[in-house]
């Protein structure tokens, strides 16, 4: 866990290590860690945001040789496949994988009820919103798939949520990105991210326990 929380505040640096090393590669790698962030549902931890952010930033350098459109529609394809893997995992096992013996220690309960409570309260809209929510957006499939929801309309939410987050994070990072004051507060402006977008769970979950003692 210290090794992805180093990588995720010094995500800069290890995507620049990344890219001297593997070259293109590396477009394949970050499409695995968006499509498994999003897709398996044991590993809402790895980031998502931030490295949307900081990967359209070194793309905008013209040093990296890397293609800025290519980005988008890779990660919009990853995190769209990955929210129907994790719909078809949630539909073909759903809760038995949350109470299996090995793999049930692996899912945080209370992320899981935290995105089942979001997704009852805003439905389908629940969606789209997940999507900019960190962990929750890992859970919200899942939820969805679990909650009988079918997959004809959760693809249509799902599609324009990863396009609305994958266009926000990669244009964000691409004319913000190389900003003189981004770079030299790269590691602040990435932990900024990560809780701006984990606001909305944090006064969900308070309105929730304020509700809960009324």
């Amino acid at each position: 866990m210290p090794n992805i929380i180093d990588f995720v505040l010094h995500i800069d640096s290890h995507l620049i290590a990344i890219v001297n090393q593997y070259g293109n590669a590396t477009y394949l790698i970050l499409f695995a860690i968006i499509f498994i962030e999003t897709g398996a549902v044991i590993m809402p931890f790895l980031p998502g945001d931030s490295l949307l952010f900081a990967a359209s930033a070194l793309a905008a350098n013209p040093r990296y040789q890397l293609n800025i459109w290519l980005f988008f529609i890779l990660f919009l394809i990853a995190c769209v496949a990955g929210d129907s893997l994790n719909f078809c995992i949630g539909h073909y096992i759903g809760k038995g994988l949350s109470n299996h013996s090995l793999f049930g220690r692996l899912i945080n309960k209370d992320s899981l009820a935290k995105a089942e409570a979001f997704f009852e309260k805003y439905g389908a809209m629940a969606i789209i919103l997940a999507r900019f929510m960190p962990i929750i957006r890992t859970f919200a499939p899942f939820s969805a798939a679990g909650s009988g929801f079918a997959y004809h309309r959760f693809i249509r939410f799902s599609i324009t949520g990863c396009l609305l987050w994958v266009a926000l994070c990669c244009t964000c990072g691409y004319f913000f990105g190389n900003l003189p004051f981004v770079q030299n507060h790269f590691s602040v402006i990435v932990l900024g991210i990560i809780i701006v977008s984990l606001i909305p769970a944090v006064v969900g979950f308070i309105r929730s326990k304020i509700n809960t003692n009324k």
